[in-house]
């Protein structure tokens, strides 16, 4: 008896260290660059642009190059899967994102690389707040963007929303404390499951010097 509570307890490293920082760093800028656009400290607003741009592109090289869990190939599946698990067919299901929250974690990446872009061409209606990649559109096109810029944010507010509703959910409901494992990166090892394969730090050294680079790069407009 005491064996099968031990089993029942066991837990495995799913979240690295690496998706768990940028986790939590987009979790608490994203909100900052909201306040500090609507407060004009357009500075901070700018260089928490440049902090998410370099986080999402680190987060993108992860997806390829990363540990297991991370990689888009282990979680982005397609309708067929999608369809499956909405039926309440686990079988296959990877530890980590399920199909439906892996097209979510998609989405919110795909809108927040918008929001970002938008920002990058974006200008204001007095030319003097403009984003560093803002000399190679038109004045007309920089507004545009800066409208795009504005109401796009609205769409990543939405989707972090639905984000937050589905692990309050699993919380209530299933009992699955996706919160916890975001920050200790353990969960609950599933009968037989082995550990995912984890990747070794050199590797995300690479890929955070890589994504800084061209963040940095880009917030000096390419110049």
């Amino acid at each position: 008896m005491a064996a099968r509570s031990e089993t029942a307890n066991a837990t495995i490293l799913v979240w690295d260290l690496p998706v768990r920082l940028v986790h939590w760093l987009m979790a608490l800028l994203i909100p900052f660059s909201w306040w500090s656009a609507e407060n004009d400290e357009m500075e901070l607003h700018r260089l928490s642009g440049y902090v998410l741009l370099g986080l999402l592109l680190f987060r993108l090289l992860w997806g390829f190059a990363g540990s297991e869990p991370a990689r888009f190939a282990r979680f982005v599946k397609g309708p067929a899967a999608v369809r499956r698990y909405l039926r309440g067919d686990r079988a296959g299901v990877a530890v980590g994102h399920n199909p439906l929250g892996g097209w979510s974690v998609v989405a919110m990446f795909a809108v927040l690389a918008l929001q970002i872009g938008f920002g990058l061409f974006s200008v204001d209606e007095d030319g003097f707040e403009s984003g560093p990649l803002s000399y190679l559109v038109s004045f007309e096109t920089g507004r545009t963007f800066h409208e795009l810029h504005h109401n796009n944010f609205w769409l990543l507010a939405g989707l972090i929303l639905l984000h937050v509703a589905a692990i309050l959910w699993y919380l209530l409901v299933r009992r699955d404390n996706l919160i916890a494992a975001m920050i200790t990166g353990r969960k609950r090892a599933s009968a037989g499951g082995d550990s995912p394969a984890m990747a070794p730090p050199w590797r995300a050294l690479v890929a955070l010097l890589a994504a800084a680079a061209v963040a940095w790069f880009v917030a000096r407009g390419l110049r």
